[in-house]
């Protein structure tokens, strides 16, 4: 990602295209991306689908942790310091059958925020817990996940 320009879901769906192609293949695109939150989309359809007809559950944590993850990514280029992040544990529960579109969203961008400054000034690794949520067409939840990202200022 250019350290120089802010972050955008187009950017960032530019980036997911070459260094995330399984994503970007199954439908996974940023739709939205502040400072606050971060909302991606995946639509049901035959290439990301399991075999009962709905949306396997490995696309819909892609889509998830996309959410997350451009959060840490945008307040990281945000803080102009080399930070590494890293997935050390996720959890994902299921609640409805995924069709139709599918519209993940997490929205902890203050917390990513005040974290990364803390490992900033402390030189010492930190991990969020951020969650992201899955809503369908109707606006029910049909999945959240949770994600354990490790950071670390880098030497």
């Amino acid at each position: 990602m250019n350290k120089n320009k802010s972050l955008s879901p187009t950017k960032v769906n530019a980036f997911m295209f070459f260094k995330l192609p399984s994503a970007w293949w199954s439908g996974v695109r940023l739709k939205q991306l502040n400072s606050t939150t971060a909302v991606s989309e995946v639509k049901h359809k035959w290439f990301n689908q399991n075999p009962f007809n709905s949306m396997y559950f490995a696309v819909q944590a892609m889509a998830a942790e996309l959410t997350t993850g451009a959060l840490v990514m945008q307040e990281i280029q945000k803080s102009g310091h080399k930070i590494s992040m890293l997935v050390a544990e996720n959890q994902s529960f299921f609640h409805k059958k995924a069709t139709g579109k599918i519209r993940f969203e997490c929205h902890q961008g203050q917390e990513v925020n005040q974290i990364i400054q803390k490992c900033i000034k402390s030189k010492d690794g930190e991990k969020l817990n951020l969650k992201s949520q899955g809503y369908n067409e109707k606006n029910e939840l049909v999945s959240h996940f949770q994600f354990v990202w490790t950071i670390k200022l880098k030497k």
